[in-house]
């Protein structure tokens, strides 16, 4: 498995956060923080938006780093992904990203 794919199985070379990171990409970084705010009602400045990966070392957004609930998971049970969980079938904490995106099981799976 690739090192880029998520506790979740998502692609984090496929984020806009990752992408405006790698690239350092400013204008990527205000239109993701813009849009981020909006979806989360919350507020996301582009100097939050730096990420390298959730899996990997060095920075990530303050929802992958802080929040996340997957990655915390994760990281307790000692899993290098949430495919090596027993519970990954069942587990409500990334069911929705399995439901919304299928290629994130695959990743996991795979």
């Amino acid at each position: 498995m690739k090192n880029m794919i998520g506790y979740c199985g998502l692609d984090c070379e496929k984020c806009d956060a990752y992408i405006a990171t790698v690239n350092d990409n400013q204008a990527l970084r205000e239109k993701t923080a813009k849009l981020w705010a909006e979806l989360n009602n919350a507020p996301i400045l582009p100097e939050h938006i730096n990420c390298e990966g959730c899996r990997v070392n060095g920075a990530k957004t303050v929802f992958c780093e802080h929040i996340c609930q997957i990655r915390k998971c994760a990281l307790e049970k000692g899993v290098s992904t949430c495919g090596d969980c027993s519970e990954l079938e069942t587990c409500p904490t990334v069911g929705a990203i399995l439901e919304n995106n299928p290629s994130a099981l695959e990743n996991l799976k795979g």
